[in-house]
């Protein structure tokens, strides 16, 4: 009875011992297919492109000066017509210019008992926008805005305000190519890495986009657009 007793905890003891053992196989296995399957690799692809911009915001800004103060707003209002008469003429639409309320100086209000009379009492700067979408117009009638200077126009500039700009709203469209082509690289990348190391490429673990950039190509065309995105991505890899 003793010796049955004994045979059957040895057959219990085989069955516990062989169970732990392939348990323990198993979790081995699986160990070891989660560590490879953790295996990974984190690359950037960069799509970069030049693009012209479609919109031009250009101030034009001028100033007068006189001791009349209804003196001054004539010659305000001729300076402007003369200005506007010269964009239409030279292919900018009418539509496309606006005038904004001139900014007008008392010069003697603005004595603190110096005793030094300006020479004028009065001074205004006014500003004449054209905000167009064709920029080739545009930068053409800028290199001959000088000649109205000849008339009589005292042209202002150098500060923020007067600072022409070149806008790209375009991006929505070009977004997606261009995506596709830095994931694309970002592959191309990766897969290099793979090939290096013997490993394989396996599906993306992790992806992330970069936030676009858009800036003047250089300072001397600044209506030419650098548009840029880089994207990050992480791939699984494997033996």
């Amino acid at each position: 009875m003793q010796k049955s007793g004994n045979a059957s905890a040895l057959i219990l003891g085989a069955f516990i011992f062989i169970g732990l053992a392939s348990l323990g196989f198993l979790l081995g296995n699986a160990a070891v297919e989660v560590k490879q399957y953790e295996r990974s690799v984190t690359v950037k692809g960069l799509s970069e492109r030049e693009y012209t911009a479609d919109i031009v915001i250009w101030p034009i800004q001028f100033a007068a000066a006189e001791n009349d103060l209804s003196a001054l707003y004539g010659s305000l209002e001729k300076n402007t017509a003369k200005i506007k008469t010269f964009l239409i003429e030279n292919g900018v639409s009418e539509d496309e210019v606006t005038f904004s309320a001139p900014a007008i100086t008392d010069k003697s209000a603005q004595q603190y008992g110096s005793g030094v009379r300006p020479e004028f009492r009065y001074t205004a700067l006014q500003t004449v926008t054209v905000y167009s979408k064709n920029i080739d117009a545009v930068r053409k009638v800028m290199t001959s805005l000088s000649s109205l200077g000849k008339q009589g126009i005292v042209f202002t500039g150098g500060d923020y305000q007067s600072q022409t700009e070149y806008l790209f709203t375009r991006l929505n469209e070009v977004k997606p190519e261009m995506i596709e082509e830095a994931t694309r690289k970002a592959r191309e990348v990766a897969e290099k890495f793979a090939s290096d190391s013997d490993s394989q490429l396996g599906k993306i673990k992790r992806a992330s986009q970069g936030q676009f950039s858009i800036n003047a190509r250089d300072k001397n065309n600044p209506h030419i657009k650098n548009v840029r995105v880089v994207s990050t991505v992480e791939y699984y890899l494997s033996d």
